[in-house]
């Protein structure tokens, strides 16, 4: 085995940039922090008895971004969100539907379904849904929701 010993000149002629990302990125970084913190802080508490499929959605989501909630806990309230056209088979797009839902009612009509169709598994992940939602609007409410 022959080792070159030749040295490389090419990258040698460029100088070092001095970099201000970083004093830039963590005032950003801080700034932004300070921002989402005042943001959660007023976001309006969820009424599951009255929601549209964008709001249900939403509120999913930052559930999941805030780690209050696991992806496999989010599957029973993502199905809630989806709608299907009867007339086109298509989907319907959530951000223009503004139909109010009873989230707990339709998961407890979901249960019934899943019970019918014996899938103990669904039945099972909508009562989880419907426990969540219920804890969630005891603390809206003050009420405590430990059994």
């Amino acid at each position: 085995m022959k080792v070159n010993t030749e040295s490389n000149h090419f990258y040698t002629t460029q100088r070092a940039q001095t970099s201000t990302a970083t004093s830039t990125n963590s005032a950003s970084f801080s700034s932004m922090l300070t921002a989402a913190t005042a943001e959660t802080s007023t976001v309006k508490q969820a009424d599951f008895t009255s929601m549209t499929r964008k709001e249900m959605f939403d509120w999913m989501n930052d559930q999941i971004r805030g780690g209050k909630m696991s992806l496999d806990e989010s599957s029973p309230f993502l199905g809630m969100t989806m709608k299907i056209s009867a007339a086109t088979g298509q989907p319907v797009d959530m951000a223009t539907d503004a139909t109010r839902i009873n989230f707990v009612e339709k998961a407890r009509l979901g249960i019934e379904g899943a019970r019918s169709n014996n899938d103990p598994d669904l039945a099972k992940r909508l009562q989880a849904a419907i426990e969540i939602m219920i804890r969630q609007q005891g603390q809206a409410f003050g009420v405590d929701t430990r059994a």
